[in-house]
């Protein structure tokens, strides 16, 4: 079974053993990291500095469980109160666990702590313009498609386009 739950400072060690593992495989969709990343004390500070965003209110960090195995993250960042009541989705799912809905499922679960818990009305999610895979968790999740924006975010150490999809909550507040 699928599910998330807020990030923990215990969850170092084996997020800092997936990045290692999975450094190959996720490199071409994320920022060049530094060799730092890869070790539980660089690690650690990720962790830190995610919970820090959770207490000032601006971040929501989750781990992906597989049968409470962590298999990823999903985060909710950049969290916007006022008039905007909207964030920006992000994760990545283990290259074993790849494939097999996981990712549909974990972003399925975040939805629900978007609107339901956090009353937000809306994420914004972007993806390289050749993720297709990531694409259509996000179409097959709801969310639409609004745009490219270019030269977006350095990844994989080059400035890429990306795709742009936002989900609004039904429900009118």
């Amino acid at each position: 079974m699928i599910t998330t739950r807020l990030l923990q400072l215990d969850d170092v060690p084996v997020l800092a053993e997936l990045a290692r593992v999975n450094r190959d495989f996720l490199a071409p969709w994320e920022p060049v990291r530094d060799e730092n990343y890869f070790t539980v004390e660089g690690h650690r500070v990720v962790v830190e500095t995610a919970l820090e965003q959770h207490q000032r209110g601006t971040g929501h960090p989750h781990v992906i469980l597989d049968s409470g195995r962590v298999v990823g993250r999903i985060n909710l960042q950049t969290i916007v109160r006022g008039p905007f009541q909207s964030c920006s989705l992000g994760y990545w799912v283990n290259a074993d666990d790849n494939g097999r809905g996981v990712a549909s499922a974990a972003v399925r679960a975040i939805i629900a702590v978007a609107f339901e818990e956090l009353g937000l009305h809306r994420i914004e999610a972007s993806v390289l313009l050749h993720n297709a895979a990531s694409q259509r968790v996000l179409e097959r999740s709801g969310f639409v498609r609004f745009g490219v924006a270019p030269n977006y975010l350095k990844i994989a150490g080059q400035w890429q386009d990306h795709a742009i999809y936002q989900l609004l909550t039904s429900s009118p507040a």
